[in-house]
């Protein structure tokens, strides 16, 4: 589906990020591994990718940071000539109840899931602009449409993006490229192997499959976007949660 496309994808070190890459470089794609600090997991991955024939790079960069952002963009453009996808995955958590949140973890989180992926979005969108063509495909969340107790920050993050999203799909469509958005529900991921059993649980009561997704779930939706068979799609949130938020 993406043969010969060039596509970066941010907090790609592990997770849904690492299922992405994994699922692009399947598909044809050569692609940007960018990471902030899990360099471990990425040289694992780029080594995967090289046994599976497959082509990446690693750029290190702090994507809420505007140089950071913009010196990957670029990176990726010096390696390869052009950029055809970018998938804006990084993202962190830091959960807390309204009343105990402290100003710092309400903005670390803004600043790595929407504010990050603004600055992302602006410098690939440059290049996009130049060819008349590319895929944007943002990760937000059910939380950012329902919301979640202890969330505040993450869902006013998430929420942000499909904003962002529906925004930058009107501006960038004219020159032929679409921006949607991929909303996981509960994913098996590192962060929600932390989850208490009970918590599972209750979860797992809520999702009409009865089960929690996997990334390659995720990772088979965000591909279906950044190919040409959704050529016709933007501006649209995609819900991959089992059928929890109907």
């Amino acid at each position: 589906m993406l043969n010969g496309k060039i596509a970066v994808i941010t907090g790609a070190g592990r997770g849904i990020g690492r299922a992405i890459a994994l699922h692009f470089v399947q598909n044809g794609a050569k692609v940007v591994v960018n990471y902030r600090s899990s360099i471990t997991q990425v040289e694992e991955l780029l080594e995967t990718i090289k046994n599976a024939g497959g082509e990446a790079i690693a750029v290190q960069a702090d994507v809420s940071r505007d140089e950071q952002a913009k010196e990957l963009i670029v990176t990726a453009v010096k390696q390869f000539g052009r950029l055809d996808i970018l998938v804006n995955n990084a993202g962190i958590t830091k959960d807390n109840l309204l009343m105990r949140m402290s100003e710092a973890d309400f903005n670390s989180v803004i600043d790595i899931n929407l504010k990050g992926t603004f600055l992302c979005t602006k410098y690939a969108s440059t290049v996009m602009l130049k060819q008349k063509s590319g895929k944007i495909i943002n990760i937000s969340s059910v939380v950012g449409v329902t919301g979640n107790a202890g969330q505040t920050n993450y869902a006013a993050s998430k929420a942000g993006v499909i904003g962002l999203t529906k925004a930058a799909a009107r501006e960038l469509a004219t020159r032929g490229i679409t921006v949607n958005a991929v909303a996981p529900g509960f994913i098996e991921t590192d962060m929600t192997d932390h989850l208490p059993d009970k918590v599972k649980e209750a979860s797992i009561s809520n999702i009409p499959l009865k089960r929690f997704g996997k990334a390659e779930e995720i990772a088979g939706a965000v591909s279906f976007l950044a190919s040409e068979a959704a050529n016709y799609i933007t501006g649209q949130v995609l819900m991959v949660d089992g059928g929890m938020v109907m």
